[in-house]
Parts: C-alpha cells; sequence; structure tokens
C-alpha cells in the first residue's frame, strides 16, 4: 500500500531540506549514505533485508531510524527520494512503489531484470513527471565530463573507434562468492550487466553515440563455484570453511565488437577474474584529428593524442578544464578524485533537478531511459553470444 504524497507546504530550496531514504546498506549502498551527507542532503532512514539487520546497520552508520518495510518507509512524510541499492531482482517491484507513492528514484544499475520490466518503469517514471536516475557514475569522474564536451564541441574530430576494456579480479577463485553469481538474483548476463554496463554507457555518454549492432563471445571458464554456507560480503577475500558446489551459468569474461549509428566502429573485453586489476575501466576515442584514453584506476590523468604535434598528458584541474569538467570536480588540482567523489558529484546533479520538482531537459545523469538502453544492449549481446552473428539492438522506432 502507497503512502502519502510528501507534504509540500513550503517549496524546497536547499539540499538539506530534502529527506531521503536508502534500500540496502551493503557496500554500495553505504557510499550512497556517505555521499548524501556531503552534498548536505538529510539521510531520514534504512531499508535492509531485515528489520533486525537494519535497525543494526542504522545504529551503525549513525541514521535516524531503520524502517520495517517498504510500506512504512513510503509513509513516512519525511522521505521524497528513494535511493535503491538493493540486489537486482527488487530494483523493479521497489521502483514501481516508489513511483506509485510519488517519490524520486535513484536506482542502482541494472534498472530491471529484464528489458520488459525496464520498458514499463521508463513509461511509469515518464507518466509520473518525477526525477529518475540510474547511478552510472562513472559519467560523473570530472575528466570523463570533460571529455564529454571536448567532443560535442568537435574537438577529436569524427569520432571513428572506441575501444577499451573492464577488468577486475575479485571472482578470480572459484571459492569467490557473491549473489550476482546466481541468474535469478543478478539476471541473465553478470560481467557484461554488472561493470559492461558502466562501459557501454559511459562511451555512449563521451561519444554521443547509441550501439546499433554487437557481435559477442561470453565465456564461463570457472563452471562450478564453492558458495559458502553463511553471509559474503562484496568484495570480500576471506575463504569459507562450509561450501557447495554450484553450478555457475552467466559469463565470467566478455569479447564484444561493436557499431555504432553514424559508422564508428568499437570493440570491448569485460572480466571478473583478471589477476590485479581492481578496478580498471580503460577506454579510447580515436576521432580523425585528436584521441582520448582513460584509466579508472589513474582517474586524474587524461591521454590526448596527436599525429602532428606532442601528445599531451591532461591532469584533472578544474583551472585547466571545460566548464563541464569543472562542474564536477570536488577538489583543486593535485587533490586525487576517485570513486566515492563521483557519487557526490551525480547526486548534485540529480538532487538540482530534485528541488526543481522534475528532470532537466538534458541531463548529464543517466536517467531510467538511459538505464533501459543497457538492457537492450544487453539482450542483444546475450542473442549474438547464443548464435554467433551480428545482432541489431532492439529499439522502437
Amino acid at each position: 500500500m502507497a503512502g502519502p504524497e510528501p507534504e509540500d507546504e513550503r517549496p524546497v530550496t536547499r539540499r538539506s531540506e530534502i529527506g531521503t531514504a536508502v534500500i540496502g546498506s551493503g557496500f554500495i549502498g553505504t557510499v550512497h549514505i556517505e555521499a548524501l551527507r556531503r552534498i548536505g542532503v538529510r539521510v531520514a532512514g534504512l531499508l535492509d533485508a531485515s528489520p533486525e539487520l537494519g535497525a543494526r546497520r542504522a545504529a551503525e552508520l549513525g541514521l535516524p531510524r531503520a524502517y520495517p518495510d517498504l510500506d512504512e518507509m513510503l509513509a513516512d512524510p519525511e522521505v521524497q527520494v528513494v535511493h535503491v541499492t538493493s540486489p537486482n531482482e527488487l530494483h523493479h517491484p521497489q521502483v514501481k512503489r516508489i513511483l506509485a507513492a510519488g517519490r524520486h528514484v535513484v536506482c542502482e544499475k541494472p534498472l530491471a531484470m529484464t528489458s520488459a520490466e525496464s520498458t514499463e518503469l521508463v513509461a511509469l517514471a515518464a507518466a509520473s513527471g518525477l526525477v529518475n536516475a540510474v547511478n552510472f557514475n562513472i559519467r560523473f569522474y570530472p575528466l570523463n565530463q570533460h571529455v564529454s564536451a571536448l567532443v560535442a564541441e568537435g574537438g577529436l574530430g569524427d569520432v571513428r573507434l572506441v575501444t577499451g576494456r573492464y577488468f577486475q579480479d575479485w571472482l578470480l577463485y572459484d571459492t569467490d562468492w557473491n549473489w550476482r553469481l546466481e541468474k535469478d538474483q543478478g539476471g541473465a548476463l553478470r560481467a557484461v550487466g554488472d561493470i559492461g554496463s558502466h562501459w557501454l554507457d559511459l562511451t555512449s555518454f563521451l561519444t554521443g553515440l547509441r550501439v546499433e549492432a554487437v557481435m559477442a563471445d561470453l565465456t564461463t571458464f570457472i563452471p562450478v563455484r564453492q558458495k559458502p554456507a553463511g553471509e559474503v560480503l562484496t568484495f570480500s577475500t576471506e575463504r569459507a570453511a562450509e561450501t557447495i558446489g554450484v553450478e555457475i551459468n552467466t559469463e565470467d569474461t566478455a569479447s564484444i565488437l561493436l557499431r555504432y549509428e553514424g559508422g564508428a566502429r568499437g570493440s570491448v573485453n569485460i572480466s571478473q577474474l583478471s589477476p590485479g586489476r581492481k578496478n580498471s575501466l580503460v577506454y579510447q576515442i580515436d576521432g580523425s584529428s585528436s584521441a582520448v584514453a582513460w584509466d579508472s584506476e589513474q582517474p586524474d590523468s587524461l591521454w590526448i593524442g596527436h599525429r602532428d604535434r606532442p601528445n599531451e598528458l591532461l591532469l584533472r584541474n578544474p583551472a585547466l578544464m571545460n566548464g563541464a569538467g569543472s562542474a564536477a570536480a570536488r577538489l583543486p588540482g593535485g587533490h586525487v578524485e576517485g570513486f566515492a567523489d563521483t557519487f557526490g558529484a551525480v547526486f548534485t546533479a540529480i538532487y538540482d533537478d530534485v528541488l526543481a520538482g522534475a528532470p532537466s531537459a538534458n541531463p548529464r545523469y543517466a536517467t531510467f531511459a538511459a538505464g533501459h538502453e543497457e538492457m537492450l544492449i544487453g539482450d542483444a549481446v546475450l542473442e549474438s553470444s547464443l548464435t554467433g552473428t551480428w545482432v541489431k539492438v532492439g529499439r522502437a522506432r
């Protein structure tokens, strides 16, 4: 049952006047809470997997309350925005109820388990007029905002080739376990859906180009994994004493060829078992006049390539970047900005729209429509891996 709409007796003019609730207090949920506090948003409470866990985590994080269920969260007039950081299979049903209750929504990726579900959420969000966002936070490294504006201004010429990777090693061993490994909780695509979607969203945002078709090869190198009998935290390196063998039917790695609308070409390799690569998202964008390259493990450095003059290395500095890059920067030059800082930057953009009461015309953050786009690309990747052919991304025209 949906709760009452938030009270609207006077216009909200400051972020500190906005009340927010967060669903989930794991790795990402905690990052959301910390970033919200940093930008001055009031976190009214937390909903977790059980009332007991919620109460314990709320106390640990210094939050005023833990909600026993979603109904009580949505009945709280203090809550105007909800951040969804629960396991993937809960995104669709939770977001539907949040929108129906008149709350703005920030959802972790993927937006849903299937493109049919994400289609529904896009339509519901559009009809509601509420702010809706999918947390593709990597867009908001300042140098990536700089590159997006640079490409749009013609700084690379015509984009011809987009290449790169997203490599991690946290699932390298057969004893590594996480709920994302189970298809009914994580979805049919694992490495592509979990981290590959970040690369695909980011490079489309940077270039302004949509993926038209894909040729994909998906591989599962570890067909059976040892699932611990107890709880496992994301990125944990502890080995459980008691385990049970579980057959794995989602991919460890992916190699994808890409055709973009307008004629550009691309390729990306994705892996969750590349030793030593903790969180390495790399792209290179080759244009007709210049190129750029970036690695998330060295986020304050942008390589700029030229044919007839020396190459450049731009170190993140608000004084040296364009307006888009400077707007996303949280710290002066020489003070490294990392993963957690991107959440403050993207949430600032989202909450500017919350203050306005509706989504802006062309937000630089990813909306539900952008989240749905990744679901459609995922469908094409999965079909291509099964058929061994090029598959067009299926969009309604």
